[in-house]
């Protein structure tokens, strides 16, 4: 800067600074996704997604009616499919998980009941046409050993309910219950199957979703080795409806983390969620072997938070989740991830499902009732 007057050279360096400063600033802020409100003539409560179909779970708050159901086509057309309750607690039920394969429809719901309000189960089979529940006898869902239930689930090989059940050795197993004929669910034995708790392992699956003909479940196992009680993400998967079981180790666990939720591509490859040390976390499987997706933002999510399952959509994953209220949608592949905010929906989020390029989310305050959100993805 030889030659430069000392007013020049002033002028000089500040153009120096301001170009070192600019290098260094942080990236502008990524626009918010803009959420449109869905109007339902009830509560939505659970989605489920077939191909450009979109079935919507309603709650009535206003009378105690059977749950309702709705079906989208691609159109945005709708029709209401007749809901058949045939027991005084299936017009209490709330719907907890739908599923469909485009023809066959599965059901589960459940309403408090009982002295000490214990979860009264439903399940309900049927098509787009009608849905009928068939009441069960009391001990095939509940007793002093009933645990919960979680997932209805539908693979090309059969129909299946997934939830827990009290363990001959301890704690709780996972438990799946099978159709016999077109009224009856039958309990089938964990026992000497990796879906059986020990003395050393408790296992905690909250989550079940297809894999294939075979089913993923997702949730947490707790190792009592002595002195040592550690918490942390646990996945199983079956070959086949109830056969072939085996339990997929993940790494990267910390100290404590947990599955929240998955969804499945193929018969092997899944994306799970959850959290570790109250972190969201993502893993994805790939036949027997799983991988933590790298610098996952570390947004707060814990045992107590719902988490809806991850979305795929042209190699991109999408994960919504809420953070103080603040309903927030990650997107991105592994190392390399965007956090976006929400025009529209806050408080808790319930369940979200891609249709096509329509993402659909349940959310609302925990206190009100919840409502159906929409965004196209770009």
């Amino acid at each position: 800067m030889r030659g430069l007057r000392p007013a020049a050279l002033v002028g000089a360096l500040i153009l120096v600074i301001a170009g070192c400063t600019e290098d260094k600033a942080a990236p502008q802020a990524v626009a918010a996704v803009v959420w449109t409100k869905v109007e339902l003539p009830a509560e939505p409560v659970v989605l489920t997604a077939h191909g450009e179909q979109l079935l919507i779970g309603l709650r009535d708050r206003s009378a105690k009616v059977a749950p309702r159901l709705l079906l989208q086509q691609a159109d945005g057309s709708r029709q209401e499919i007749k809901v058949h309750a045939n027991s005084p607690y299936a017009f209490e039920a709330t719907w907890h998980s739908i599923a469909s394969d485009g023809q066959r429809l599965l059901a589960l719901g459940g309403a408090p009941g009982g002295a000490h309000a214990n979860t009264r189960w439903t399940v309900w089979t049927g098509s787009a046409n009608a849905l009928t529940e068939y009441p069960q006898e009391f001990n095939t869902f509940g007793g002093q050993t009933a645990g919960a239930l979680y997932a209805a689930i539908i693979t090309p090989t059969g129909q299946a309910l997934a939830g827990s059940w009290g363990s001959a050795q301890t704690g709780l197993d996972g438990a799946i219950w099978l159709p016999r004929g077109t009224d009856q669910w039958v309990r089938q034995p964990s026992a000497k199957t990796p879906l059986e708790s020990t003395p050393s392992l408790m296992l905690s699956p909250n989550f079940a979703t297809a894999a294939g003909n075979g089913i993923l479940l997702v949730g947490s196992q707790v190792r009592l080795a002595p002195n040592v009680v550690q918490q942390e993400t646990a996945v199983w998967r079956s070959t086949d409806v109830n056969q072939g079981w085996s339990r997929i180790e993940l790494p990267d666990l910390g100290a404590r983390s947990q599955g929240n939720s998955a969804t499945c591509r193929s018969a092997t490859a899944c994306t799970i969620a959850g959290f570790v040390e109250n972190k969201l976390a993502l893993w994805q499987v790939d036949g027997t072997q799983g991988k933590r997706l790298r610098n996952v933002p570390a947004i707060a999510v814990s045992d107590k938070d719902e988490l809806p399952p991850p979305v795929e959509d042209n190699g991109q994953l999408y994960q919504v989740v809420a953070e103080g209220n603040k309903v927030k949608v990650v997107s991105g592949t592994d190392g390399n991830w965007t956090v976006r905010e929400s025009t529209g929906p806050e408080g808790v989020v319930k369940d979200a499902k891609l249709v096509g390029k329509t993402l659909y989310l349940v959310a609302g305050p925990t206190d009100q009732p919840a409502t159906l959100w929409k965004t196209t993805l770009s």
